[in-house]
Order: structure tokens, then C-alpha cells, then sequence
């Protein structure tokens, strides 16, 4: 299948370009490489630098059977203080891509969405069915990517998915996480075990959790690339389906601290700093709608693995 992957010089996005390739499909990615990375894109795969608003060119040359989409601003605090940029590149160039396709005859797409458009959850773990409250531009802006694709699957016969997850972590295929600026909570406790950083800081330890601190879902990366795979021919035409990809359980800050420590031999220094506002004690996603429909279970669930193979990943940049 001719397949063209958005962002696919990211993180997860380079890493189901990999996935891709092995299968025997034929992939072109498309990024601005504003947060990805040029040698990150897989050998097999042809890279054109473009942004989404200027994807309608590519498209047409490209021809593409199926679009995986992952190109998109994912930095929760700048959603909330440049909202702009976030209306204008995850909404209006989804929006420009969806166009381009619909021009291109291309009605198959995979979006990368994120449980963020959940807000704080009722229950936990989350289902499909939980009311959508997103709590920071970021989420609001992939929710309306979501609401854009049920649209586009009722008027103009789109087959699409839209795989909803919290947090990834992991390495695959040589390829791992690095940003510019570092949120996201392993590859910061790998820069202190690495010596980059001095200390890692936890942001309460009073929660109501066996260990008081915040429990988060993480899925590996590989697993991730698997479930794209599988979600990839599932939908019909006319169809919008939306499922969850996590673990069920989640693990807790101190589990990840310890996990850190335990792979890299590092004492790994903790700084405790107060809550932050709008932390849920625990966020964790339901995956037993994917599990039912195309048999996605997560296999890379131990955290130590999730560790050590993005610590491999680390040490080799």
C-alpha cells in the first residue's frame, strides 16, 4: 500500500514509518522537521518537507491509498499561552490535509489523537464513552481533529480511525524520543541519570495512590506502531472509529523513578515540589474496545523494558 505518514521524522512517527516498511508498504513522509529530526526518517521512506498546509501538492504527486497523521504541536503549556499556533497548525492543517486528500481520492486516514481530549476523568479506567472535556487548548485542538473526521466520514466517505493514548515511552527500530524542550517524564529522569540534568522534580507526593504520587498510562512505542497497523484497514467507508490504547493499570511517578533506577544504576536525585493545578491522581485508559474489535493487546508492558529501551536509545545519542 502507498502510505504517507505526517510527521513521520517524529518520535512515533518515525517509528511507525519503520513498522510500515517492514510490512512492504510503500512510505512517503511529509514534516517540516520544526520538532522532527531529518535522520530520524527511516532509510526506504521518501521525506518531502513540507508542512500540512502545503501538503496538497504532495498529495497529488503522491498518489497515497492510506494517510497515518502525526504531525501536530503536543506541548500542553504552550497550547495554553500561544493557543494561536495550535488552532492554526493541529486544526487548520488537518484541515488543509483532509482537503488535499479529498482532492488526491484518498479517503483512508489513522489520526494520532490523545487522551487529553478527555479532560479529568469521571472514571477510571477511561472508556471510549467518557465525555469529552479537554482541560487545555492542546486536547481541545485534537478533539476538534476528531469532530472534523466524523464529518468528513459522513459526507465524503473517509474510512477513519482515531487512536486516543496518554503517554509512550520506549525505543524501536534505533529510534526514540527527543525533543528540543523536554516535558515528558523518562526521557527527563534519563537526563539526570545521564548527567545532563541535576535532579528530577515529582509534583506531589500527597496523592490517593499506594504510593501518593500521580499514576500515568505509558504504552511502548512499539506496541503504539502495532496498533496503527492493525487500525490502518479496519474502517469502512463512512465510518469513524475512536479507541483508547493503554495499559489498564498505569504506573505510578516513584514506580518510574525506581524503574530508572534500577536500569540505569543511577541514585537517580528527587526534588518533591507541590502539586500541580489540574493533576488528576491517576489517569489510565481503557483498551478493551481495540483488544475486542482488531485484537490489539499491548506485549511491552513491563516498565523496566520501557526504561531500558529508551535509556539504550539515549546512551547511543
Amino acid at each position: 500500500m502507498r502510505v504517507l505518514v505526517t510527521g513521520g521524522a517524529g518520535y512515533i512517527g518515525s517509528v511507525v514509518t519503520a513498522a510500515l516498511l517492514e510490512g512492504g508498504h510503500e512510505v512517503t513522509v511529509l514534516d517540516d522537521l520544526s520538532t522532527g529530526h531529518e535522520d530520524a526518517v527511516p532509510e526506504g521512506a521518501t521525506l518531502v518537507r513540507a508542512s500540512l498546509h502545503d501538503s496538497a501538492p504532495v498529495l497529488a504527486d503522491v498518489r497515497p491509498e492510506a494517510v497515518l497523521h502525526f504531525a501536530a504541536k503536543s506541548l500542553v503549556g504552550q497550547s495554553q499561552e500561544s493557543p494561536e499556533l495550535y488552532w492554526e497548525n493541529n486544526v487548520g492543517g488537518s484541515l488543509a490535509l483532509l482537503e488535499a486528500m479529498r482532492a488526491a481520492g484518498c479517503r483512508r486516514i489513522v489520526f494520532s489523537s490523545t487522551a487529553a481530549t478527555y479532560g479529568e476523568p469521571e472514571e477510571v479506567p477511561i472508556l471510549e464513552t467518557a465525555p469529552t472535556r479537554p482541560t487545555n487548548t492542546y486536547g481541545a485542538s485534537k478533539l476538534a481533529v476528531d469532530a472534523m473526521l466524523t464529518s468528513y466520514a459522513v459526507a465524503y466517505d473517509f474510512a477513519a480511525v482515531s487512536l486516543r493514548y496518554f503517554n509512550v515511552g520506549g525505543a524501536a527500530y534505533g529510534r526514540g524520543e527527543r525533543h528540543a524542550t523536554e516535558t515528558h517524564l523518562i526521557p527527563i529522569a534519563l537526563q539526570v541519570a545521564a548527567g545532563t540534568r541535576e535532579a528530577l522534580t515529582v509534583y506531589g507526593q500527597d496523592y490517593p495512590t499506594p504510593d501518593g504520587t500521580c499514576i500515568r498510562d505509558y504504552v511502548h512505542v512499539t506496541d503504539l506502531a502495532a496498533a496503527h497497523l492493525l487500525a490502518l484497514p479496519a474502517p469502512a467507508p463512512g465510518e469513524h472509529r475512536i479507541y483508547n490504547l493503554g495499559s489498564g493499570s498505569g504506573f505510578s511517578v516513584q514506580e518510574m523513578v525506581d524503574a530508572v533506577r534500577t536500569v540505569t544504576g543511577h541514585p537517580l536525585p528527587v526534588v518533591m515540589g507541590p502539586r500541580r493545578a489540574g493533576d488528576p491522581a491517576r489517569l489510565v485508559a481503557s483498551s478493551e474496545r481495540i483488544h475486542a474489535d482488531l485484537g490489539w493487546t499491548p506485549v511491552h508492558t513491563a516498565l523496566t523494558a520501557i526504561v531500558a529501551d529508551a535509556w539504550e536509545f539515549a546512551q547511543r545519542r
